[in-house]
């Protein structure tokens, strides 16, 4: 970070998620003007620092929103605020895709003389392109062929960006997002502490992996970037197998003996359906659905990330063996294991 950004304002949307936490912490790291998007239920365990400026913001409403905004004027806005898991297929697109075009109009209109916009994506965007063996790396040139409806509702997100004209954006797209807080990948090591290990599919799958405080990294590089209008891919850098993550937690577990089942894809695709339709009786969103079982099928999660390394500047601190043993530390220390 340069000195010009110091005391800088910034917006953080989704402050309160995962991702969100850390950017905080960086940003005020940074010496930067914090303000972070929250809503009345949202958490703010991760946000203690007095430092903090919270402001409530309705993306689903232009117009609410605008008025929330009105009078403010920031010079960065990194918008991580999303969900990755929904009751109905239409719930992605209300909060990722609307709630983009929302907060962006509502800049637009009111004038914000912003300096740099980074939307968080996803890698899912790309779907299951080059999936035939031996995987190669997904690239920006590559078609967008999402089946998720989570990576539909992030293209469209960055479609409608790609649209306008002189606003200075830049997307990134991680791949799978791990590090202490996160949810998803703790139900693994939840699942290895309980002696299973648990994949999916016989055919050969290539899975990629960024810890969380390397998103980071390219958040604030992207800010100081003078580019706008680009894409860049996000990982470690590596390419692991489907074992060697879990070998890694066990190893941090005390090498514990396990059970490893090898699921089926059809078998997946039955539990999916059956989670799917457990969780609308309920209403309760499982971590079985139809998303997951598309995100689990996919074999190829490679990605190109040289240009991030050449035009950011990116370079990736962790890779998976040090970031699980943080990961892992971090969940043992809060007792979450």
């Amino acid at each position: 970070m340069n000195d010009k950004e110091r005391n800088k304002k910034i917006l953080i949307t989704g402050a309160t998620g995962f991702i969100g936490g850390f950017i905080v912490d960086r940003a005020l790291k940074q010496g930067m003007d914090v303000w972070a998007a929250v809503r009345k239920s949202s958490s703010r365990r991760y946000l203690t620092d007095g430092r903090i400026n919270f402001i409530e913001l309705d993306l689903s409403d232009e117009e609410k929103l605008k008025r929330q905004l009105d009078g403010m004027d920031f010079n960065y806005v990194v918008h991580a605020a999303g969900v990755t898991k929904c009751l109905h297929k239409e719930d992605f697109f209300k909060v990722n895709t609307l709630g983009t075009k929302n907060l962006v109009n509502a800049i637009i209109t009111l004038n914000m003389p912003i300096e740099k916009f980074v939307y968080v994506s996803s890698l899912s965007v790309l779907g299951p392109v080059r999936e035939n063996r031996p995987y190669m790396e997904i690239t920006e040139t590559d078609k967008p062929q999402p089946n998720t409806a989570y990576g539909k509702s992030k293209l469209e997100s960055e479609r409608y960006l790609e649209s306008l004209i002189g606003f200075p954006y830049i997307i990134l797209r991680p791949t799978g997002v791990y590090g202490p807080r996160e949810k998803d990948y703790f139900m693994m090591a939840k699942s290895i502490k309980g002696h299973v290990d648990f994949s999916v599919g016989y055919k050969p799958q290539d899975i990629t992996f960024i810890y969380v405080e390397d998103v980071v990294q390219a958040i604030f590089l992207a800010i100081s970037s003078e580019l706008t209008g680009k894409k860049y891919f996000l990982s470690d850098g590596k390419v692991y197998s489907s074992r060697t993550f879990s070998d890694l937690i066990c190893h941090e577990l005390g090498d514990r003996w396990l059970i490893r089942i090898k699921a089926p894809i059809w078998l997946l695709r039955i539990v999916t359906i059956c989670g799917e339709y457990v969780g609308r009786l309920t209403g309760r969103i499982s971590a079985l659905n139809n998303d997951k079982y598309n995100i689990m099928r996919q074999r190829n999660w490679r990605c190109d990330i040289e240009p991030a390394v050449n035009e950011l500047g990116y370079k990736p601190q962790y890779d998976l063996e040090n970031g699980v043993k943080i990961t892992m530390k971090w969940y043992k220390d809060n007792k979450w294991l």
